[in-house]
């Protein structure tokens, strides 16, 4: 399965953001019903202004339920071919 650029550009400003102490845990309001969700963030700061950007948010029950996780291909690990 390949991953997407999009997704992988967000995944590396996480990594950033990580790194270099900007990432954060806020809480949120989800839209629908109101209820608090607890998203992942990244914090810039301007001077004395802050800029959250929200990433995704932590699911509130088990992330199993609502997706599938990847498959492992059988081959993980070995060279590809015409690599060899």
């Amino acid at each position: 399965m390949v991953v997407a650029e999009y997704a992988r550009a967000n995944f590396n400003t996480l990594l950033h953001a990580a790194t270099s102490g900007d990432l954060a845990l806020v809480e949120c309001a989800d839209v629908v019903t109101g209820e608090p969700r607890y998203a992942i963030s990244t914090i810039a700061r301007d001077g004395a202004e802050y800029t959250i950007a929200l990433f995704g948010h932590l699911a509130p029950s088990n992330p199993y339920e609502a997706c599938e996780p990847p498959r492992i291909p059988q081959n993980l690990g070995q060279p590809a071919r015409g690599r060899e």
